[in-house]
């Protein structure tokens, strides 16, 4: 007996496919993220009432915690007092981190020739030559670090991808865990304030 496809089987055969590559294909999923993005999903909420958090939560010390370059060059926050720093934890595999990655770029591009202000992307996987590979591919010029010493939980509790925004007298001004735009208007927006607090 022969079987009949009719157009609502052919219908449900392809939603279930694209269903399965959004679940399993990371980058279909990055992409999916991002055209939410562009919808205005995942603004990020700089608000004072989210930002309201402890003053111990807010002023971790700096000092002692550290990054390195693919040179292994190393970098302290201790050493950026009196600058913004955004700080991103992300890695390759991640498709929330690949989907807000080409706003970050651009919030990036917006600063980088801006001393007042630095960008560490930190690769989770420390894994230089992948993260490189895939910087390079998308034309990203951001600087990528490993974790070089014990980073606080106040920064960092291990969730991907994680954003971190420290203001010029290193307090945490942002935590975001989750994918985020950031190169809406008003983020762009709360990193001028934060230069010029």
């Amino acid at each position: 007996m022969r079987k009949v496809f009719n157009k609502s089987n052919v219908i449900n055969v392809l939603l279930g496919g694209l269903i399965l590559v959004v679940l399993f294909v990371p980058s279909a999923k990055a992409l999916m993220i991002q055209g939410l993005m562009k919808v205005g999903l995942f603004a990020p909420d700089t608000s004072i009432e989210h930002r309201k958090v402890t003053e111990t939560e807010q002023t971790p010390v700096l000092a002692g915690i550290k990054f390195k370059d693919a040179s292994g060059k190393e970098l302290d926050l201790g050493d950026l007092k009196g600058k913004v720093i955004f700080l991103n934890f992300w890695a390759t595999w991640c498709p929330p981190c690949l989907a807000e990655m080409p706003s970050v770029n651009k919030l990036y591009e917006q600063f980088k020739t801006d001393a007042e202000v630095v960008f560490i992307m930190v690769d989770a996987d420390s894994d230089f030559p992948k993260a490189k590979k895939y910087m390079d591919r998308k034309g990203y010029q951001m600087p990528v670090y490993a974790v070089a010493s014990r980073i606080p939980q106040q920064l960092f509790a291990g969730s991907l991808p994680t954003t971190v925004v420290l203001d010029k007298h290193g307090r945490i001004s942002y935590h975001e865990v989750g994918a985020a735009d950031y190169a809406n208007k008003k983020f762009v927006d709360f990193i001028k304030q934060l230069k010029a607090d």
